[in-house]
């Protein structure tokens, strides 16, 4: 792995780019750019110093058998693509079953956070949160399903604003269970819009 660079290096890197975009570096609008980049970059990826199954290591048992779907809905999301390090936002819907211990609700929002404020790929994003979500709690499923505009498609390359991009990842009871997958699917506004195991 590439060793991380000084604050300064990595503000010197700013001022490069902002000459190669063709202004200049040192007036007074953007002499103290580089610093406020930097701090913004911070907020931006701070996942990448975040540990998401940490998250999700205290659990409660005394729930009185509860055995039914947990739906936390519409959680904002507020990425950056790794293609071209601009934004994409969105929302997360993320639901399991849990099998005999759950978690508190602002964990799950949390773990969501800590791999969105990453460079991601919206497919991956999708696919950690449920796996990190699957493999801690081992629940009798999950369901995670993100849907966001990518600022990459709406105002550049092919310029299509207005547009969403959805994912899912279905695991447990939510893939093989038609029922409880359509429960889901209906509590979100998504009826039948998601397909089943092999689909």
């Amino acid at each position: 792995m590439t060793q991380k660079p000084t604050d300064e290096e990595a503000m010197e890197c700013v001022r490069r780019l902002l000459a190669y975009m063709g202004d200049d570096p040192e007036r007074e609008g953007l002499r103290d750019t580089p610093q406020r980049v930097l701090g913004a970059m911070e907020e931006h990826f701070r996942g990448y110093q975040e540990d998401a199954t940490a998250h999700l290591s205290r659990t409660f048992t005394e729930v009185e058998g509860y055995d039914e779907l947990v739906l936390i809905s519409d959680i904002e999301i507020y990425s950056h693509c790794e293609h071209h390090v601009v934004p994409f936002v969105g929302k997360a819907h993320v639901a399991y079953i849990p099998n005999g211990k759950v978690v508190g609700l602002s964990k799950i929002a949390r773990v969501v956070d800590a791999f969105a404020k990453r460079l991601q790929v919206q497919e991956k994003l999708t696919a950690q949160i449920a796996n990190t979500i699957n493999e801690t709690l081992t629940p009798q499923g999950v369901g995670v399903i993100v849907q966001c505009q990518h600022f990459c498609m709406c105002y550049r390359g092919v310029r299509k604003p207005g547009s969403w991009t959805t994912t899912s990842r279905l695991l447990g009871c939510f893939l093989k269970d038609e029922a409880a997958r359509l429960e889901l699917l209906t509590l979100i506004g998504m009826p039948r819009a998601i397909g089943g195991a092999g689909g």
